[in-house]
């Protein structure tokens, strides 16, 4: 955007998922602010529907809000450069079990735009498949089945807040109905 100048660029501290920077802006009256910025290197996320209908759901405790979370499958790519693709593949499996046969987008999010600039992207997954999960060492999730019209209400209850799951839960609603086919 015109007006804008990124003057310098300070690592406050870099972290196991996310960096933290100072961005030092020159903005469009001239003045000078001091922003931050998260750097996040991007992650999938995945609404599993299986052949019944039911989505495959995970309910684990996070920590940044002190309590347990229902939220579709995701997790961070390995790299910038890792296709998302493979990396929804590799957390639906890693966290559900589930291997799929397809895997479509469902839609682009950028979770926090004011100070992150972590971007999702998420897919449907059908032709699913059990398996055997491979949870990392400090993972601890339980996997649960809901119907999407269960899923569509614990929304509208707010008692889904995630922002990924909302927006893949909705968008697989509104371009699909909740069709399984």
């Amino acid at each position: 955007m015109d007006g804008y100048k990124r003057l310098k660029r300070e690592l406050v501290a870099k972290g196991t998922v996310i960096d933290y920077y100072k961005d030092t802006m020159q903005i469009p009256n001239g003045n000078v602010a001091k922003w931050d910025l998260i750097d996040h290197k991007g992650a999938a996320a995945v609404v599993a529907v299986r052949g019944d209908g039911k989505l495959l759901m995970v309910r684990q405790y996070r920590n940044a809000l002190e309590r347990e979370t229902l939220e579709i499958p995701a997790g961070g790519l390995n790299g910038r450069e890792e296709p998302t693709d493979c990396a929804a593949r590799r957390e639906l499996e890693e966290e559900t079990g589930y291997t799929c046969e397809s895997l479509e987008l469902l839609n682009s999010i950028y979770t926090t735009v004011a100070f992150c600039n972590e971007k999702i992207d998420i897919y449907v997954a059908r032709g699913l498949k059990p398996g055997k999960q491979h949870l990392d060492e400090d993972e601890y999730l339980n996997v649960e089945t809901y119907t999407p019209e269960e899923l569509k209400r614990m929304i509208f209850d707010c008692k889904i807040q995630d922002s990924k799951t909302i927006c893949g839960i909705l968008t697989y609603l509104a371009r699909y109905g909740g069709e399984h086919v």
